[in-house]
């Protein structure tokens, strides 16, 4: 075990480059006499972005040899400490100007520049994006990778610097949304197993919508080591470990690289106008009507026994059609308890086999399109499948879990597709269990045009609800249902996230985060939430930023691998 301590500083920059100089310095003395041996600070810590244009923007930024850069590095030096720190740099010719992240190293050196890649919403109008491949910095502290605030909105940037072998995150953000602190910072460690080091800006003008600070120090199961609170300045300060980053295991998963299916993804390096997502890019056209979707999670799973369950199911399914629903699902192996898949999967496929009869019959008696998570025989091997029945009970679709965990490796073969099914209730994607923490499943199906992804879950953890697949939502602007089993660990209900169109005027927290409809825990209920796919055509989060059309397909090469 080797321990460093490393530190996140949370304060506003103002427009006096050289008091926010020295504001760095003194967050960088607090945190050296604290005994860090890492620094981030806020993105633009240069100064506040008060630009009328980007002729305005070029003439206060900064360069690499600048005074502020050049001041950053002195601090580095004197006080022995790495430092990464987001900068407004000059590009090669004006007006041009990039977002960057600068890693300092203890003797002063620039040792690397990112560029950002995604930009936040009005940035665009400003700032020029960066383009240069990811690269992983090597220190004597760890493996250091960098981002900068929007950069950690998709799951992209994040997941190409871990399998780059980057064991710390240094993320520099800017950021007035709360997501930011409950999901995107969170979520990048959990998923990609990796520390991660967030410095946001705090407060700022009072009669403005304030920074949103959360400056907090992630570990790579989720942990919050450290953070600086929401409302004031400060200082985060934890100890880290950066090989632990180098186990990648999550508890009931397994190695979370290991289980990636790489022969599935090239998707996602290949260019936009390839995919069948281009079409649904920017804001949804002004003459597309309404599409509504009227989705129902069915929640019911085994109890007391299986007969019970499946009977349950049955009149769930007819409630929902009286009820006018289109869509509905079943949650993850909703009539069998725990473990007994794996135990005989012979025996739950035969089960499987005659409980889909009985589903397909009452899904035409309701009118009803139902999802419903089973055991599937073919070929002498057993599938964890996902169908999809029409409302006249046939089978219309049917997903193979791709991403089998370390029980599903037992009894299960994995499927070889992730695909889409095109049906007159809209594009339906599925995805089973705990893929809602593979962040290429629901990319996957975004690419491939779904308008909704209908989700048999079973929540281990609060945070596979709140912050994993909400997140998915976020980062494709897709609708998700996700329905969970009455014995979950997790505590959390059946959980719908709506895909929610921008509109001019809307709030930021309202611009970033997703709305989610919850029913209860526990016990049997319906969940029924009325959607409009119209808004899954609408990938824009602000007036600029569409998280989906501003991939960089040609830097995922490391995707791939």
């Amino acid at each position: 075990m080797a321990l460093h301590r490393v530190a996140a500083a949370q304060f506003f920059s103002g427009t006096d480059a050289a008091a926010n100089l020295e504001l760095c310095d003194d967050y960088v003395r607090r945190a050296a006499e604290a005994g860090a041996r890492l620094v981030v600070l806020p993105e633009n810590s240069n100064r506040l972005r008060d630009y009328a244009d980007r002729r305005e923007c070029w003439e206060w930024s900064e360069t690499l040899d600048g005074a502020f850069v050049s001041g950053l590095r002195a601090s580095a030096r004197a006080w022995g400490v790495y430092i990464a720190a987001g900068v407004d740099l000059r590009g090669e010719s004006a007006p041009d100007v990039h977002i960057c992240s600068v890693l300092i190293g203890p003797d002063g050196d620039v040792l690397g520049v990112h560029r950002k890649h995604v930009l936040w919403d009005y940035e665009y109008t400003l700032f020029v994006p960066g383009d240069e491949p990811y690269r992983v910095h090597e220190t004597e502290i760890g493996r250091i990778g960098l981002l900068l605030c929007a950069d950690g909105i998709v799951p992209d940037t994040p997941r190409a610097l871990a399998l780059s072998g980057a064991q710390i995150l240094c993320n520099s953000l800017n950021s007035r949304g709360p997501d930011e602190y409950r999901v995107h910072v969170p979520l990048r460690a959990m998923e990609n197993r990796v520390f991660h080091v967030a410095a946001n800006t705090v407060g700022g003008p009072a009669d403005g919508w304030p920074w949103m600070g959360g400056s907090q120090i992630v570990a790579p199961d989720g942990t919050r080591l450290a953070d600086a609170g929401e409302l004031e300045p400060g200082l985060a300060v934890a100890d880290i470990d950066p090989g632990e980053a180098d186990d990648k295991t999550m508890p009931g998963v397994g190695d979370v690289f290991a289980w990636r299916r790489t022969d599935l993804y090239s998707p996602l390096a290949a260019p936009l106008e390839a995919l069948p997502v281009a079409a649904m890019c920017g804001p949804a056209p002004e003459d597309m009507a309404p599409r509504p979707l009227r989705a129902a999670a069915l929640q019911v799973s085994h109890f007391p026994n299986t007969e019970w369950t499946v009977t349950r199911a049955l009149e769930q399914i007819a409630y929902a059609g009286r009820r006018g629903a289109d869509l509905g699902v079943l949650p993850a192996l909703f009539c069998f308890r725990p473990g007994e898949a794996a135990a005989d999967p012979a025996a739950a496929a035969r089960l499987s086999r005659g409980v889909l009869e009985r589903l397909g019959r009452a899904c035409a008696d309701a009118g009803v399109w139902v999802v419903a998570h089973l055991v599937e025989e073919a070929a002498g091997a057993y599938h964890s499948t996902a169908y999809l029945l029409d409302r006249a009970g046939r089978i219309a679709h049917t997903y193979r879990k791709t991403h089998l965990n370390a029980a599903e490796r037992g009894w299960a073969v994995p499927g070889d597709r992730i695909d889409v099914a095109h049906t007159e209730i809209g594009a339906v994607g599925l995805m089973v269990g705990d893929e809602v923490w593979v962040p290429e499943v629901a990319r996957l199906l975004t690419l491939a045009g779904a308008e909704v992804i209908a989700h048999p879950a079973d929540w281990r953890a609060p945070e596979e609800a709140h912050v994993a697949a909400t997140e998915r939502t976020e980062e494709n602007r897709v609708h998700l249902v996700s329905c969970t089993r009455l014995d979950s660990p997790a505590d959390v209900g059946s959980q719908v996230v709506r895909a929610d169109e921008f509109a001019p005027g809307q709030p930021i927290a309202l611009m970033r985060y997703p709305t989610g409809h919850w029913s209860r825990p526990g016990f049997e209920e319906q969940l029924l939430v009325d959607l409009d796919l119209r808004e899954s055509h609408s990938k824009m989060m602000g007036h600029h930023l569409d998280p989906v059309a501003t991939r960089a397909p040609g830097l995922y090469g490391s995707l791939l691998r």
